[in-house]
């Protein structure tokens, strides 16, 4: 029964909705502790220390980060996967390109193959750059967050890379949350406009609510 809903077109948009509105909750809450860096060094790096003992003393250090990040690889990669099949799949299906551009095609909507590329390798440079320190500019300092970023966000190429990442976010999740509200039936011809304003809300708070830590720093707010 699994193995049929997930060989269906069907089932792939539901598995790219679901990991998608996953991923969403994640950004939402992960930009709301970025901006806690605007409350200084001790609040930004307490709070980094509160996400590795969550769950103490009845689960050990960062068990509890750990399962959250399980679940993110598997959201990524699902979403991935599926994303990819239903791109080949809709190829399959006509063999020869369409003589006219269909002029409807939002700008969202024709980058979002480029947008997932663009957004999965800043993923794994993101973690390369703040959590394990591997590419990191200056010297990675554990336990230090707070001075990481300034790090990282001091540097143009820093800036460069999570701004292009963050602009391609915000297009990816204005036209995804509408895609992801479609194929779960949560459109309707009255819930329509509520829904694409919630998706242009959503991909505005987040573009700017990521972006305002890289500007902090660049002009010296945060520092």
């Amino acid at each position: 029964m699994a193995r049929t809903v997930w060989d269906s077109s069907l089932g792939k948009k539901t598995v790219m909705a679901v990991s998608g509105l996953i991923m969403l909750t994640y950004l939402v809450l992960h930009m709301l502790g970025n901006l806690k860096i605007f409350f200084g060094t001790e609040d930004f790096n307490e709070y980094a220390h509160w996400l590795r003992t969550l769950g103490e003393p009845a689960l050990h250090y960062e068990w509890v980060l750990w399962g959250l990040r399980v679940v993110l690889v598997i959201a990524v990669v699902a979403h991935g996967i599926s994303a990819y099949q239903l791109s080949r799949r809709d190829i399959r299906a006509r063999p020869t390109k369409y003589l006219h551009r269909k002029a409807r095609a939002s700008y969202a909507t024709r980058t979002m193959r480029w947008g997932g590329i663009i957004l999965g390798l800043f993923i794994v440079w993101h973690l390369l750059d703040l959590t394990t320190g591997t590419v990191h500019s200056g010297g990675f300092e554990e336990g230090r967050p707070y001075q990481n970023v300034v790090d990282t966000f001091s540097t143009w190429y820093g800036n460069v890379v999570y701004i292009v990442a963050v602009l391609a976010l915000g297009l990816h999740i204005r036209h995804g949350f509408w895609s992801a509200a479609q194929t779960l039936g949560a459109s309707s011809r009255t819930r329509d406009r509520a829904l694409k304003a919630t998706a242009d809300i959503l991909a505005l708070l987040l573009t700017v609510g990521f972006l305002v830590v890289p500007v902090a720093v660049m002009t010296g707010v945060v520092s």
